[in-house]
């Protein structure tokens, strides 16, 4: 008999946990980062945070790019260039 191996995991308690979702909302970014989904706008908008991928209508954050920000440590995103403020 072979092992299943699936996505969805168990918590601390052995219950089954619900997957993660691949593309992260902007609340739901929010709160991985502990902040409001307006102070995550902010970040955005002065190149803090990585920026969104736009579908359609909706704003998202791919899982694996939130996560590998948060890894290395929440960087700049955009630097500042010569003989400007941003």
């Amino acid at each position: 008999m072979s092992p299943h191996i699936s996505a969805v995991g168990t918590d601390a308690s052995g219950n089954r946990a619900a997957p993660s979702p691949a593309m992260l909302d902007v609340e739901a970014f929010a709160e991985l980062l502990g902040v409001s989904s307006r102070h995550l706008r902010r970040l955005v908008d002065a190149g803090k945070a990585p920026q969104p991928v736009r579908l359609g209508g909706c704003v998202r954050w791919p899982r694996h790019v939130a996560d590998g920000w948060i890894a290395d440590g929440c960087p700049k995103i955009r630097t500042v260039r010569a003989g400007g403020s941003r």
